[in-house]
């Protein structure tokens, strides 16, 4: 008996889109995490260097949630291509276009071409934090332990 429940989920948010319906971000697959941002224009990402990719696309999140724009794993595997700033923030306030800064760490240009799917867009419900200024914190178990501190094995 397979348990896959991420299937069969059915919550979901509202999310308003100024767009060109081909460029409308879509989940490849059912239980996917990330719908896929295509690039709007074609575009030369050089070895090395970063280049601000326009995906077509302005959103309307509801308060309370955000949009995490997160690297595609195929395109970081196979040609270097990363999210430069990952994960990209889009706030719920925000309603200028979407763009991505990717990054190429190969050897080798690359090129994109225009509907090419370069990043993936993450909902999520976030939580406001409420700020509250101390003279000491609490301890505990890690203490101020940070980079490397639990070794690698």
């Amino acid at each position: 008996m397979t348990l896959d429940y991420a299937l069969h989920m059915t919550e979901t948010v509202p999310v308003l889109i100024v767009c060109d319906e081909s460029m409308v971000p879509i989940y490849a697959k059912p239980g996917d995490a990330g719908a896929d941002l295509r690039a709007s224009h074609d575009a030369v990402v050089p070895a090395g260097d970063r280049v601000l990719v326009k995906t077509g696309c302005s959103l309307a999140l509801p308060g309370g949630y955000v949009g995490l724009v997160h690297p595609r794993s195929g395109l970081a595997l196979n040609h270097g291509i990363t999210v430069l700033n990952s994960p990209g923030t889009i706030d719920a306030g925000y309603r200028g276009e979407i763009m991505v800064t990717l990054f190429n760490s190969s050897k080798e240009d690359f090129h994109i071409s225009l509907g090419d799917r370069i990043a993936q867009l993450l909902i999520q419900q976030v939580a406001k934090a409420d700020f509250v200024r101390v003279g000491k914190l609490p301890q505990s178990d890690r203490g101020e332990s940070g980079y490397g501190s639990s070794g690698r094995k």
